[in-house]
């Protein structure tokens, strides 16, 4: 029977990020695998763990290479499910001079919105130590109740969730839906991790430490605020503390930044063999100061799962 550090639920997509222009001035795009548990599975798998990813693509050009990529990084894709009935998710990113970025969707609906209930692999669940989602599958239905479902199996089992409420505002209705359905998934999370932009959003508090201390109150074991190059907030039942980042040598692209970290704190959380009752603060920090490393180095590089760290190459960046 196989077991998975890590499975993720939710959208993979392709991400069409800027890349120059032509001669006549027309903006040229390159097609790059991505959606951030797509992201986060790609990251466990690249440091070393087990990992398994659930959600709809299509069943089209975007979603073989979706599949095929995934599986090619290591991670199982027994449990993604390729639809000819809808088209895979696209996500068009402009880059700023200094690597920032700004998204257009193509989700009307798209694939990733669409997954059923009765489509979510129930063995990936039931053989999983970590269940990981995001907030996206939570702005539609049938993938809002799917999503709710799946982590509620896991927790009857006793299983670990984590969540990434990863805000894109074009994808709402209007700010009040998403603050109210993401904020619906936060006292079912055992791990959580948070921008410093999207405090405000989920807690009524722009400070990350008051943040932070409103997500423990909720029920969180931990939970990890990021900060830009400052590096993150870390916070558990014995305290919080501020983790400083990786100073990275340059920054060619932010996307997946995020994702690269959480990949990499699962990845230690799971290899840790403790309960998220048992984390301890002098723990989270030590797996934030491995996570800050992998994510320094995926902003040096264009895209997201290929711009993702090795554990090699994030064990020297620690070593500097």
């Amino acid at each position: 029977m196989k077991h998975y550090d890590v499975a993720v639920l939710g959208e993979a997509l392709i991400d069409f990020t800027e890349y120059g222009t032509v001669d006549g001035g027309g903006r040229l795009f390159e097609q790059n695998p991505g959606g951030a548990p797509a992201n986060v599975a790609c990251a466990v798998s690249r440091l070393g763990g087990r990992a398994a990813f659930l959600g709809k693509v299509g069943a089209d050009m975007h979603g073989r290479f979706l599949r095929d990529t995934l599986a090619g990084e290591g991670v199982d894709v027994s449990g993604m499910v390729l639809d000819e009935s809808v088209f895979t998710t696209l996500a068009f990113v402009a880059l700023s001079g200094t690597g920032e970025r700004s998204f257009s969707f193509a989700r009307k609906p798209g694939a990733d919105t669409c997954l059923r209930r009765e489509e979510v692999c129930k063995d990936v669940l039931e053989n999983c130590g970590i269940l990981h989602v995001g907030s996206l599958s939570l702005t539609d239905e049938p993938a809002r109740s799917a999503t709710l479902w799946a982590v509620e199996q896991v927790r009857a089992r006793g299983g670990a969730v984590a969540y990434d409420p990863n805000y894109r505002a074009s994808l709402w209705r209007d700010e009040e839906s998403a603050r109210k359905q993401m904020r619906s998934l936060v006292p079912m999370a055992d791990y959580i991790k948070i921008s410093d932009e999207e405090t405000e959003l989920l807690t009524g508090h722009s400070s990350p430490r008051e943040a932070a201390r409103a997500l423990l109150e909720q029920g969180v074991c931990c939970a990890a605020v990021t900060l830009g190059e400052e590096g993150a907030l870390i916070a558990a039942r014995d305290g919080m503390a501020v983790v400083p980042g990786c100073a990275a040598k340059w920054v060619v692209d932010t996307t997946g930044a995020g994702d690269a970290f959480w990949g990499a704190f699962l990845t230690q959380v799971a290899g840790s063999g403790l309960s998220p009752r048992e984390v301890t603060l002098e723990k989270a920090a030590e797996f934030a100061r491995f996570a800050n490393a992998a994510a320094s180095l995926c902003i040096g590089r264009r895209g997201a799962i290929p711009a993702l760290p090795s554990l090699a190459e994030v064990k020297e960046r620690m070593e500097k």
